[in-house]
């Protein structure tokens, strides 16, 4: 524990944000990547405020289809863009109006 120059405990309370600085824990280039993950995030969450149900429901097909088509292929790019192809047309047929 650190002390004052009297000899008295000074109290060093470890905050932890403080731990976001020290950069053994976090490398300078990964609170970059994470602070333009969260503002890339924010962007495109607010896009979605005017879309329809179904342009929603087609959206989230898509991201839904694109990640089971990358896990199914085993990071495969064509799985992937496949996957989400499939998932966005799933999306968009499940969401139509009834007749």
């Amino acid at each position: 524990m650190a002390r004052r120059r009297d000899g008295s405990a000074l109290l060093q309370v470890a905050f932890p944000v403080n731990r976001l600085y020290d950069n053994e824990v976090f490398p300078v280039k990964t609170i970059h990547v994470l602070s333009f993950g969260a503002i890339v995030a924010t962007l495109m969450l607010g896009g979605c405020s005017t879309m329809t149900p179904q342009q929603k429901d087609t959206a989230i097909g898509a991201a839904v289809g694109g990640a089971a088509g990358n896990v199914l292929t085993g990071g495969s790019a064509a799985g992937t863009i496949g996957g989400a192809a499939v998932g966005g047309i799933v999306g968009h047929e499940t969401s139509k109006p009834k007749k």
